[in-house]
């Protein structure tokens, strides 16, 4: 698949094939909605917790005698079914952890980029730069590339231009800044374009072509 190549600017400067194993594989829509699913759930931290009725303070005198009073017997007013009770059913802290291996992973991850691809989703830029830090120039290099659509920009190493570049486009709300190497697929597919770099697709190349084969 050929796709054009352009600069911060917009402007097609070149063209680049993009490699079939990852943009062009065999878009496995369940595979990827069970990796969307498993990173999904490893992120939950599971610390949701309740008391019980043995957890709360106070209910330790019975409120009124077993017999003669004509009401309902009562051995605690931390029951639940009392005003500031204990909870019955109600979450306990535990793990939401998934396990999926990391070759399934990455099949995930590739059917995602070709379904990206397939759309014209993923825009190549020759180098990821901009002259100082300034929120308005990451701005509207975006809009040149993408126009009004939300972008996840891949980098390829932390270096001086990743810092200028991370520092002008930490306060756009439509746009991610993210290492190559970090690709997932929930940040891939909560995007409409992935912006990259040449670098960022040879990282990609690194790990995605060598398993694919």
């Amino acid at each position: 698949m050929k796709v054009d190549v352009f600069n911060m600017k917009g402007e097609k400067v070149k063209t680049v094939e993009l490699p079939a194993e990852i943009f062009e594989a065999n878009v496995n829509v369940d595979l990827m909605h069970q990796a969307f699913v498993e990173q999904m759930a490893n992120a939950r931290l599971g610390t949701h917790k309740t008391k019980t009725r043995s957890e709360v303070s106070g209910g330790g005198k019975k409120p009124w005698k077993q017999k003669g009073t004509g009401r309902a017997r009562q051995g605690s007013t931390r029951a639940p079914h009392w005003a500031h009770g204990g909870k019955i059913h109600t979450p306990r802290p535990r793990k939401y952890t998934q396990n999926m291996p990391i070759k399934m992973r990455r099949a995930a991850l590739r059917s995602a980029l070709s379904a990206k691809a397939s759309e014209a989703g993923v825009v190549v830029v020759d180098d990821l730069v901009l002259e100082e830090p300034k929120t308005r120039l990451m701005a509207q290099s975006l809009q040149a590339l993408v126009g009004n659509a939300s972008a996840l920009v891949l980098a390829a190493e932390k270096d001086a231009a990743y810092d200028v570049v991370m520092r002008s486009s930490k306060n756009i709300p439509n746009a991610k800044l993210l290492m190559a190497n970090y690709l997932n697929i929930r940040d891939l597919l909560s995007y409409d374009k992935l912006v990259m770099p040449l670098k960022a697709l040879d990282v990609l190349k690194a790990y995605l072509v060598q398993e694919a084969a």
